[in-house]
């Protein structure tokens, strides 16, 4: 018995000593493969497209600011760049989406497939860009003494759940001492709308049904979202949806089960 215990003693320091040894292995295993990546990791980047100045990071530097200056008029004008069935509130020309100019009826759907309209109306306002943003990615490259290879695809906009989704379905071809091929050219940003028109949607089927809409329905069921409803004079009704976290905002107008003058219908904030 006591022979047993003098011989796991005489154990112990050996299985300690080699437990320092694994540890001091790992480490030298974790500091090279360290070094290894901080020596190769911007040539990886440069290879799956993830570096500063390769083209899919150029094409979205040269073109998301005007995407998203794309979407400015879009909100505050009902959803078109250039609205022709407007009325003018705040100096903003906020679309008719419903709209009957009789007295009494409800409000016929001016953009039914609103949020294709929309995406429609991103897309032409940014389609020269798109061609201006590839034709310089082109030259800089000839400049840099590549052959280049460019088929330009149509460019597709559409509205996702929290997010907005520019595809340019392009290909870029690169030839030096290697060739290299790049196709996922896309700009994802951020964005609300998508949520924003679903709820416009609501709000003027009950317009063209009933001739009006319960706001408060809407921000007790969404609790980030505020909903203004103004009433003016003339019958019409400018909707603003805003989200509160964020501050996106959709605003349009409808005029709906419109009373004549005299029926007390002065202007509600």
């Amino acid at each position: 018995m006591g022979d047993n215990v003098k011989k796991r003693v005489k154990f112990l320091p050996k299985l300690r000593r080699s437990q320092v040894t694994i540890f001091i292995i790992i480490a030298i295993l974790i500091i090279i493969l360290t070094v290894l990546i901080y020596i190769y990791y911007p040539k990886i980047k440069s290879t799956i497209g993830l570096g500063e100045n390769n083209p899919t990071g150029e094409i979205k530097s040269c073109i998301e600011k005007d995407i998203t200056n794309s979407l400015e008029p879009v909100t505050s004008q009902g959803g078109s760049i250039d609205p022709e069935h407007y009325i003018l509130y705040n100096d903003d020309k906020i679309e008719y989406l419903c709209y009957t100019e009789e007295y009494y009826k409800p409000c016929i759907m001016q953009q039914p497939m609103l949020k294709q309209h929309i995406e429609s109306e991103i897309k032409k306002n940014i389609t020269n860009k798109v061609k201006s943003c590839f034709n310089k990615l082109k030259s800089d490259y000839e400049k840099k003494g590549y052959e280049v290879s460019l088929k330009q695809g149509v460019v597709s906009v559409e509205l996702l759940p929290k997010r907005i989704v520019v595809d340019f379905n392009s290909t870029l071809s690169l030839k030096k001492t290697d060739s290299q091929s790049y196709n996922n050219f896309k700009v994802v940003l951020d964005n609300n709308l998508y949520e924003l028109v679903s709820i416009a949607n609501s709000i003027l089927n009950w317009e063209a049904r009933y001739g009006d809409a319960e706001t408060t329905t809407y921000m007790n069921y969404y609790h980030d979202l505020k909903v203004e409803k103004k009433k003016l004079t003339d019958g019409s009704t400018i909707y603003i949806l805003t989200d509160r976290n964020n501050q996106n905002k959709f605003q349009f107008a409808a005029r709906s089960v419109a009373l004549p003058p005299g029926y007390g219908t002065d202007k509600v904030i």
